[in-house]
């Protein structure tokens, strides 16, 4: 009986490439990346750790929402969803490499035309919250707990996502 090779070993991991959308027709889902930003808080409960995680306003409509925009190009997914991050709350930090989930909404274009979106999204450990940052003027921001942040967002997916957060998802 002929001996069995011993598989190949795996390639090393190599850091995440951006993402470039070009080239996508006008009605094709498209992708976008979103920050969770959080702290680690004390709790009411003989001062045991918690989370809170922080939600920005839309700009048009005024709901609640997590920070998010389409790829840049030359920058891998976590990090642009950490520069939307400070581009909509003003919240600087270390970003998380590992995607926490993901979530789809419809984008309208118009009243007449919207553009399906997944939205992959990553934790934002937030060392500073800068009160200059570019859409200050346009957006409200908010600390609350992982559950009323879900209970505050539209989608049904990142609602799930907010609800089961937890810091074991980082490690």
């Amino acid at each position: 009986m002929a001996k069995s090779k011993a598989p190949a070993p795996l390639p090393k991991s190599t850091p995440p490439r951006p993402v470039l959308a070009m080239g996508a027709a006008k009605r094709e889902t498209r992708t976008q990346f979103g920050a969770i930003p959080f702290r680690v808080s004390k709790t009411k409960k003989k001062g045991a750790k918690g989370i809170e995680v922080l939600l920005v306003s839309s700009r048009d409509s005024g709901r609640w929402i997590i920070p998010k925009g389409w790829p840049i190009e030359g920058m891998a997914p976590a990090d642009a969803a950490a520069q939307e991050a400070f581009e909509e709350a003003g919240a600087r930090g270390k970003v998380h490499d590992r995607c926490v989930g993901l979530y789809s909404y419809s984008k309208w274009l118009d009243e007449d035309l919207s553009l399906p979106v997944i939205v992959a999204v990553f934790a934002l450990e937030v060392k500073r919250l800068d009160d200059e940052y570019p859409e200050a003027g346009e957006r409200r921001r908010k600390w609350m707990s992982p559950k009323k942040a879900a209970a505050r967002v539209s989608e049904p997916e990142l609602k799930q996502i907010l609800e089961t957060f937890t810091l074991d998802l980082l490690r």
